[in-house]
């Protein structure tokens, strides 16, 4: 069925159920609106206003904000993963997505967000090598791409650790808070997971 659609030019959605990714320290799993709260809070932390252009967000539009992620998660085009304690599923380390994926060149973008409390404890790498892994296990993806401000140090050496390789810098790539920025990009493979 999959083959006849495809060769009707109808367009295939990748199947972004939310997975089992897990390991002894981190689950990822889907956003509840109980997360909220904590959600917000994290929103305000100075370092993650200091690397995203997204604003703190009322609890309101927060809700609409998880409604909108699942129609995209539905549609095959992202999905979205609170990061939680694996001893405490209600405690939130942070966030972590598969993005802009694109099922033709079987491509995504990953990206990541951690709570003050969750810093330098391996969160953040723990997230991107189970997504990652799942991404070209399951979704059999040829790629996977992390892209953040040069300024972004600590977002960059997290990619590095999990086999990320820096590929280079779209310069004036997007608008941010007002102005142009420049974008690193770091690419993964197949194979080079670490």
């Amino acid at each position: 069925m999959a083959r006849d659609a495809k060769a009707y030019g109808v367009r295939m959605v990748v199947d972004l159920s939310f997975p089992s990714l897990a390991d002894e320290q981190v689950v990822l799993r889907a956003w509840y609106e109980a997360d909220v709260p904590q959600q917000m809070e994290a929103f305000r932390d100075p370092l993650f206003l200091t690397h995203s252009d997204w604003q703190p967000l009322s609890a309101d539009e927060a809700r609409q904000r998880l409604g909108d992620q699942e129609q995209s998660r539905l549609r095959g085009e992202q999905i979205d993963f609170a990061v939680v304690d694996a001893e405490d599923v209600g405690v939130l380390l942070g966030g972590a997505s598969l993005n802009w994926v694109n099922e033709k060149d079987r491509r995504a973008s990953l990206g990541y967000w951690l709570t003050p409390t969750a810093r330098g404890r391996g969160v953040a790498s723990r997230s991107v090598r189970l997504i990652s892994r799942w991404a070209f296990e399951t979704l059999h993806l040829a790629r996977l791409e992390i892209t953040c401000g040069p300024d972004n140090q600590g977002s960059q050496r997290v990619a590095q650790r999990c086999g990320f390789s820096r590929e280079g810098v779209l310069r004036s790539h997007l608008a941010f808070k007002g102005a142009r920025r420049d974008t690193v990009v770091l690419g993964l493979l197949p194979g080079e997971l670490v």
